[in-house]
């Protein structure tokens, strides 16, 4: 593929840092994206998806479809040459996990009233 075909990306974390930039075909899957997202994670960051279903990636403000490409999601105005491209990464345990890991060494708590009549 030639050099100027491909697209400049780069992800910004929920904290203003940045991975990237790297070039992608415009072929390349948004679930590709994901993936090479965990593989790029920083490790200092307190806050780390443990897969790609973990990660929503949102671009001109729409979160986009894993089975899209990357030539399927780029804005209007991502047009320019030698632009690069930011894509914003959230990062959202997916809900099913969550819910299973529930803390069960906690009992439940106990509500208690107490009323003082003088």
């Amino acid at each position: 593929m030639p050099e100027e075909d491909l697209v400049e990306l780069k992800f910004r974390l929920y904290d203003g840092s940045d991975i990237g930039p790297f070039r992608y075909s415009p072929a390349s899957t948004v679930a590709m994206l994901k993936e090479r997202i965990v593989a790029e994670w920083p490790k200092d960051k307190k806050i780390a998806p443990k897969g790609a279903n973990d990660i929503k990636l949102i671009n001109a403000g729409k979160i986009l479809e894993n089975n899209k490409t990357v030539g399927q999601c780029r804005a209007p105005f991502d047009d320019l040459p030698k632009a690069v491209i930011t894509m914003h990464v959230v990062v959202q345990p997916s809900v099913s996990k969550a819910k299973t890991e529930k803390k069960v060494d906690e009992p439940p708590q106990k509500n208690f009233c107490s009323c003082s009549i003088l």
